[in-house]
């Protein structure tokens, strides 16, 4: 291959690089690495905040967002993905997997999830795939399919259509929601107080490599669930 040729491809790869990278999955290459642009041509969409506004440890902000800003640490401090099984039952601060963005969310908001799901687990052990009959503490609490049984029974249940340009069904996704995927591989996530400018929320997640936010639209799984707890 001659040097001009190769010149040529390089040039060409320079250019497609970027554009890929906006491009591919709405943007998730670049969202992921923190860099979050909007659609050019977008039209501005406003999408009515309903959040709950309790503020149950009267630090002056909405237990939803406290949800949102403790979740958002993990993206800021790039919690490394790791899966794995702990003795305490929680995962050093510096690793976890999806589930670990929801307890430490919840946990944002005075939540304790690892509590409410273990008894839950012991007295309705049957209810739960991911425990077998026999309830582990150390990691039952960590496991999708045992979150969205337990969102499913004590929480708010709401739409898990995702509507573009419809302001009344992005309204129907708020901060602080949780969001539970069991196709192809199961995952879970929390809604972003960020939308894009068209309306479209972002996911606070963690998959390999890191926690990152994410236009929830980047991910092409089904959503199983979408949950709000009941402040």
């Amino acid at each position: 291959m001659g040097v001009k040729k190769k010149y040529l491809i390089f040039c060409v790869l320079i250019v497609m690089i970027p554009i890929f990278s906006v491009f591919f999955r709405d943007g998730l290459i670049l969202d992921m690495a923190g860099i979050h642009l909007d659609r050019f041509l977008a039209k501005k969409i406003v999408v009515e905040e309903k959040y709950s506004q309790v503020d149950t440890n009267q630090n002056s902000v909405a237990d939803p967002l406290d949800i949102v800003d403790t979740a958002r640490k993990e993206v800021e401090t790039r919690t490394r993905y790791k899966s794995a099984y702990y003795e305490s039952g929680y995962p050093p601060a510096s690793e976890g997997v999806c589930t670990d963005v929801i307890w430490r969310g919840l946990a944002g908001a005075g939540i304790n999830l690892k509590d409410l799901m273990d008894k839950d687990i012991n007295e309705n052990t049957s209810l739960y795939p991911r425990v077998e009959g026999n309830p582990d503490p150390h990691i039952d609490f960590r496991r999708v399919p045992n979150q969205y049984v337990f969102f499913q029974r004590f929480t708010e249940s709401l739409t898990t259509e995702l509507i573009p340009n419809d302001p009344e069904n992005l309204a129907e996704w708020q901060p602080g929601d949780i969001v539970i995927f069991l196709e192809g591989t199961d995952h879970a996530g929390i809604i972003s107080d960020k939308r894009t400018k068209d309306g479209i929320p972002y996911l606070i997640h963690n998959t390999p490599p890191f926690a990152s936010e994410i236009k929830l639209t980047s991910y092409k799984q089904p959503i199983a669930g979408h949950y709000r707890w009941k402040f």
